[in-house]
């Protein structure tokens, strides 16, 4: 992991709408940090958090979100090599009932 925490002026502001940017910590808000760029960011963006953080407390922490949209698990999955199965939200998917209409 890299010092400088200067990260946060890397990404944009955007997507941290319902947060003051400038009270977020690089390590107190890693895993929001992670989920915002993972869900609306760049290519760029995540690598560059990939770099700042490494690539398996990317990985980690990624696996241990509660939700991530459908497109962006399979996007993290192929990327990182993890089965989608070792995604806690891939997990919590599986497991809720589906109302199907008749």
């Amino acid at each position: 992991m890299q010092k400088h925490t200067n990260i946060i002026h890397q990404i944009n502001p955007n997507y941290f709408w319902d947060t003051d940017i400038e009270k977020l910590d690089p390590q107190t808000s890693k895993r929001l940090i992670i989920e915002r760029v993972f869900s609306l960011g760049s290519i760029d963006e995540m690598m560059l958090l990939v770099k700042f953080y490494g690539e398996d407390e990317v990985v980690t922490t990624l696996r241990n979100l509660n939700y991530l949209d459908p497109k962006t698990l399979r996007f993290v999955s192929l990327l990182f090599d993890e089965p989608r199965e070792n995604f806690k939200c891939y997990k919590h998917i599986q497991s809720e009932k589906k109302h199907w209409i008749s």
